[in-house]
């Protein structure tokens, strides 16, 4: 496997969907199309193939020990470089449609992608806390 064109082609497949989440006061529906389902799923199919094709031969997930083993395999690396990159998509997608179920201005919003698409949980975090300074409670559904 071509670690380094496979990492490419997610970080593009990625930035596209950050790129359209950016544009999302302008085509919201594009938007949620493209960076909440159509991209992240591309990339999910990306990390079921390797996973499956190229199971990681040790490591696992019940101490930090075995995940250190698991992550030290460059294709068990690259499907969780992918997972992080899926999954962060998503919830910059749900950022984006909460913060317009909301009412906030996107200027309010666009600060917490960024975030997000570098430290994920961050971003989540900023968002939220953006919501309580205006007066939005909880994590309503998306």
């Amino acid at each position: 496997m071509n670690h380094d064109l496979i990492f490419s082609l997610a970080g593009m497949l990625a930035m596209t969907g950050w790129a359209a989440l950016l544009l999302s006061p302008l085509i919201p529906v594009w938007s949620d199309r493209i960076a909440g389902l159509v991209l992240p799923a591309v990339l999910s199919m990306g990390y079921i193939v390797i996973l499956f094709i190229f199971p990681a031969p040790s490591g696992g997930f019940g101490s930090f020990a075995e995940v250190r083993e698991l992550f030290s395999h460059a294709d068990a690396l690259m499907a969780g470089w992918i997972h992080f990159l899926a999954f962060d998509l998503v919830v910059g997608a749900w950022i984006c449609r909460q913060g317009r179920r909301d009412g906030l201005p996107f200027w309010l919003v666009a600060p917490c992608l960024p975030v997000t698409f570098l430290f994920g949980p961050a971003g989540f975090l900023l968002f939220q806390l953006i919501r309580a300074a205006h007066g939005m409670s909880g994590v309503r559904s998306a």
